[in-house]
């Protein structure tokens, strides 16, 4: 889903349109921290700053303590701090705005108010033409409406006459939001303050350009010089010059961790030059809050039901498990069938529901030994803030219970598998005692080690334990991971059948997830979900190796807790008598499996309805190896339930004359007619499901390049068809990165 942060406006003038908290990009509220400037830094501002309201400005570079990026506030000294005066329509200094995407390309809650009275349509074209403005915008590319939040109000706020002083940043973190947030920060000084001198110019205020340039120019060294220590907790003021941490100008000289002549390239715990022989700027130490206390081993853990907020869970058997595909399958994928007859789960084909997962035993068992805890994993532990800490606003992690045992919370609330992010790297630097092991780690979550975080951390999905076996000397405390490891989520799957076909029935489709040995990781893993659920159901798939229980009979049927997630969108159409068109290579055909089922049912029980044609492109690598449904679809196909179905095998060779389509997007393309006559002339529906990046991206284009050729019109008039084809709910999707 997409990113969770709401909007920051940051206008010059020190006023918000709305007083948020930011989550992930920034640990302190809005208002907070304008309430903490107010009371600590007016007083501290030079004497020509306070001559009006725009005679000077002071900067400050804010050190994210979770990312580790610096973001940005520019302070004024106003005549009056009356945030709630604040009013974007007479606004004439610089607006800088922050603003992140959720859902389906919607702005964030904090941001809605603000986005609708925008999309006024009655608001005349230069509306806004006194305002100027830069915009950031957050997102993740791995879903369809990447940075939508920013881009809507960018482009509205462009209709509406508002002029860029600074071109605007969107920021992505499926490849990490600091490739682009810190170049952005960094030249937006210099657009300030080119911006405030143009002002200025106009307005024939000579003094107060200097006044403005001077503060500009000597705005780090102010910040260094103001002490906020006690009061900014979650904060690190930073400035371009001396440092009195000598960590920040450390150069490498620990034989352990420099290049040899020989080893020109970098690794996870090797650096060579620019980065091993650079002054680092890294994130602040994040403050310590948390406080564990070991306890007794009497009492019992709670119930899984209580780490889950987001509905009522059920426990439920499994009752079948097939593998799908054959043994030299690339990807091994099992169909799960789950029984719900005695529970008041309901669904509609269409819809997903989640699973809560433990991680992997031996890896908690693992963990315990390096931390030196294996003595203690049955202990109760009580988890409290700690007194006196100085990180602003603690509270108790909701998703850890306040007493459970510590093998517990290993193994159902924290995510080991977690991607550590910069501030995580930040605190482990604490903990190591190794120079040239805690140079690495300061480089990794520096600036300057940028590209290494994203190649070594990030890209090669490096969680914890392949850290602490990486730096062996780093010896984390467990409050530091309760505060740093974010929670175990539930995974979610689509279901892959119809209630009404199979009462009292739950199935879903999943590849096991491979994660192969490398460089990074010593060792292959499955996935925290696929694999416990593959070793979950081993009985039911090799029942020949069932070890009879004490009582003589065949083992308990396991059980798995889930929770509904219904999809309000994703569903069959309402008039069965309007045709649909399926997209669905892999496991990707796993809900139109139970469209299919309903729609059988439907036809079964009304045989005077009408109903519309049905279209399904399935594609896999070899039809021999991971056709899933083979029989299945055959027989949909056979009794008119499936009007057509267009197969396509990627790896599989082919002798005849033309060669047959590889992937489902050359296959819709070879049907761009019946596409369109389906889409356009005949108003239905189009769904996809599956891999985004390698499969409904291109799908996407194909339904672009197809509306564009059969309508005779331009790229950019198709793509904005089949935008309004989203929004009227007739392109769907569902998809995963």
């Amino acid at each position: 889903m997409h990113l969770k942060q709401d909007p920051l406006f940051w206008p010059c003038g020190f006023s918000c349109l709305h007083t948020p908290s930011v989550g992930d990009v920034i640990a302190l509220t809005f208002v907070s921290l304008c309430n903490l400037l107010v009371h600590t830094l007016v007083s501290s501002l030079p004497v020509h700053i306070q001559a009006s309201k725009i005679s000077g400005i002071l900067l400050l570079s804010i050190a994210d303590s979770s990312l580790g990026l610096s973001l940005c506030l520019m302070v004024t000294r106003s005549s009056s701090w009356e945030l709630d005066m604040y009013n974007l329509e007479t606004e004439k200094d610089p607006v800088v705005i922050v603003i992140s995407t959720t859902g389906t390309g919607d702005p964030p809650d904090t941001a809605r108010k603000f986005v609708k009275k925008i999309q006024d349509t009655t608001l005349p074209p230069d509306h806004f033409a006194h305002l100027q403005y830069g915009l950031l915008g957050l997102g993740d590319s791995e879903y369809t409406f990447f940075c939508n939040g920013g881009k809507t109000v960018d482009r509205r706020l462009q209709e509406l006459g508002a002029q860029h002083f600074y071109d605007t940043g969107l920021a992505d973190d499926c490849v990490g939001l600091e490739l682009v947030v810190d170049p952005w920060i960094d030249g937006l000084w210099l657009a300030l303050k080119e911006a405030f001198l143009l002002q200025k110019e106009k307005e024939g205020m000579s003094s107060d350009v200097d006044a403005v340039s001077s503060s500009l120019s000597a705005a780090p060294h102010v910040v260094h010089e103001l002490n906020l220590s006690s009061e900014v907790q979650n904060l690190k003021l930073e400035d371009g010059g001396v440092r009195n941490s000598d960590v920040l100008t450390q150069k490498l000289v620990d034989i352990s961790l420099v290049a040899s002549a020989g080893d020109t390239e970098p690794s996870l715990v090797h650096s060579v030059p620019p980065v091993s022989q650079s002054a680092l700027n890294i994130p602040a130490l994040p403050p310590e809050y948390i406080e564990v206390q070991f306890q007794d081993t009497h009492g019992e853990n709670p119930h899984l039901s209580s780490l889950i907020s987001e509905g009522t869970t059920f426990e439920v058997p499994v009752t079948k498990a097939v593998q799908l595909t054959s043994e030299d399958a690339v990807k091994t994928a099992l169909l799960l069938e789950l029984d719900i007859t005695d529970t008041a789960f309901d669904y509609q084909p269409g819809d997903a529901f989640c699973v809560i997962c433990p991680n992997n035993v031996s890896e908690v068992e693992e963990l315990l030994q390096i931390l030196g805890l294996s003595e203690k994993g049955d202990y109760f532990i009580c988890v409290k803030v700690k007194q006196g800490t100085k990180k602003k606003g603690a509270t108790h992690p909701q998703h850890i219970p306040e007493r459970s045992t510590l093998k517990f919370i290993l193994t159902w609330c924290l995510e080991l598998r977690a991607i550590p992010k910069k501030a995580f790297l930040r605190a482990l630097v604490e903990c190591t005692s190794d120079a040239g092991e805690k140079r690495r780690l300061q480089e990794l979550c520096s600036r300057q080690g940028a590209s290494d975080y994203t190649r070594f951390i990030r890209e090669s999905n490096v969680c914890l334990l392949d850290l602490l076996h990486a730096f062996p000397s780093c010896k984390p405390s467990l409050n530091l991971l309760i505060e740093h490891l974010p929670k175990l989520q539930a995974r979610s799957y689509s279901v892959s059948s119809s209630n009404s076909y199979q009462p009292g029935k739950l199935c879903f489709v999943f590849n096991i997830v491979e994660f192969p040995a490398c460089p990074t990781r010593a060792v292959a893993r499955k996935g925290v979900c696929t694999g416990w659920l593959a070793e979950l159901v081993a009985p039911l798939l090799h029942p020949n190796k069932n070890i009879p229980d004490t009582k003589g009979g065949n083992p308990s049927t396991e059980k798995v807790c889930i929770f509904a997630r219904p999809n309000n969108t994703f569903h069959l159409p309402g008039d069965p008598s309007v045709p649909f068109m399926m997209v669905g290579p892999g496991t990707g055909i796993s809900p139109f499996i139970g469209f299919l089922q309903h729609r059988q049912k439907l036809r079964e029980e009304h045989t005077d309805w009408e109903f519309g044609e049905t279209w399904l492109f399935f594609g896999c690598r070899h039809q021999h190896r991971d056709y899933l449904f083979k029989q299945e679809l055959k027989c949909f196909l056979e009794n008119g339930t499936l009007t057509h179905l267009k197969v396509c095998f990627s790896r599989d060779s082919s002798t005849a004359e033309v060669a047959p389509p590889k992937y489902v997007q050359d296959a819709i393309r070879l049907y761009a007619k019946e596409v369109a006559r389906v889409l356009l002339k005949e108003r239905g529906y189009f769904y996809v499901c599956g891999d985004k990046k390698h499969m409904a991206d291109g799908v996407s284009d194909a339904v672009v390049d197809i509306i564009s050729m059969e309508m005779k019109v331009d790229k950019l008039e198709a793509m904005k068809i089949l935008a309004t084809l989203r929004e009227a709910k007739r392109y769907l999707q569902d998809v995963w990165s």
